[in-house]
């Protein structure tokens, strides 16, 4: 089974390997400034899922080059990403947004923008900020919408309602903005065919790309103390490989595959641990593709 892979995609696009630059910008959320509520979403690290993000108090300039060092070594020739992607990075006024992003796409080498954010944090003098940092380069816009569930987003507390996702996705595509959405797999109470529910929908959105998730629960959220109660179990390996397979039969060919896993960082990881070892996931999720072919 062939799918339409971030890595081809760059690589097409920009002649070259490209890596990303997890950075951030120093924002916060929502969900954990008081404004929704103090403790983020259910699954969320304390590092607002921006684990593997680099020097979070220092400039974006800085932040960069420490972000090239870690791959230096595998990235001979290559370009990279900005990807601002701990917490909500369109979460600060516009003015604030225009000096980090432009600091990030200055530099030749960043050949275009991700910006990881929530639905309803996308006002219309953002979106006006996006759209012209667009023109200049690429951008990226990773809408974390998880699920399409209401009773799921409740327990999650994701914070808003599926129109203010709908609205955003619009927003950014009459703006020609590309539209990435996540998409966690295995949350609990959901069975296989809500999953696939939510994949469909974001079949149909309009977005680019879609970035499916597997759920992990961390130290220090408290998804880990429901996980511990024994509320939930975690998918298996097999399992979720199988939801995962049957994702991406329903994804419209062109649509552009982000993410097939997800890995927490391993110092936090609670379960699944099979999740832990990434390359062995990629390498058994990519066996089971080629028996399709």
């Amino acid at each position: 089974m062939v799918y339409r892979s971030f890595n081809e995609e760059m690589k097409s696009r920009f002649g070259c390997k490209i890596y990303k630059l997890a950075l951030s910008g120093g924002m916060t959320c929502p969900t954990r400034d008081g404004t929704l509520g103090t403790r983020g979403c259910i699954f969320c690290s304390a590092h607002g899922s921006g684990d593997f993000a680099v020097g979070r108090c220092e400039s974006i300039a800085a932040q960069i080059e420490k972000a090239k060092a870690l791959v230096s070594k595998k990235a001979k020739g290559a370009k990279y990403i900005a990807y601002f992607q701990d917490y909500t990075n369109t979460y600060a006024s516009v003015e604030y947004l225009r000096k980090l992003f432009f600091e990030a796409i200055e530099q030749e080498d960043i050949v275009a923008l991700s910006i990881g954010t929530r639905p309803d944090c996308l006002p219309d003098d953002v979106i006006k900020l996006l759209s012209e940092l667009n023109i200049i380069k690429p951008v990226f816009v990773e809408l974390g919408l998880q699920t399409i569930h209401p009773q799921t987003a409740i327990y999650i507390r994701r914070g808003y309602d599926l129109p203010i996702f709908d609205k955003a996705v619009v927003d950014l595509l009459n703006n020609n903005i590309e539209v990435v959405v996540h998409v966690i797999l295995g949350l609990p109470g959901e069975t296989k065919e809500m999953m696939l529910d939510t994949v469909r929908y974001v079949a149909n959105s309009g977005a680019k790309g879609i970035k499916l998730q597997l759920l992990h629960v961390l130290e220090g959220t408290d998804l880990a103390d429901e996980y511990r109660a024994g509320k939930f179990k975690t998918l298996d390996m097999n399992e979720y490989i199988d939801i995962l397979i049957d994702c991406l039969k329903i994804l419209p060919p062109d649509m552009i595959i982000h993410r097939l896993t997800g890995d927490g960082a391993k110092r936090d990881l609670i379960a699944p641990l099979w999740s832990g070892d990434k390359k062995r996931v990629l390498n058994e999720i990519n066996r089971r593709l080629r028996e399709l072919n």
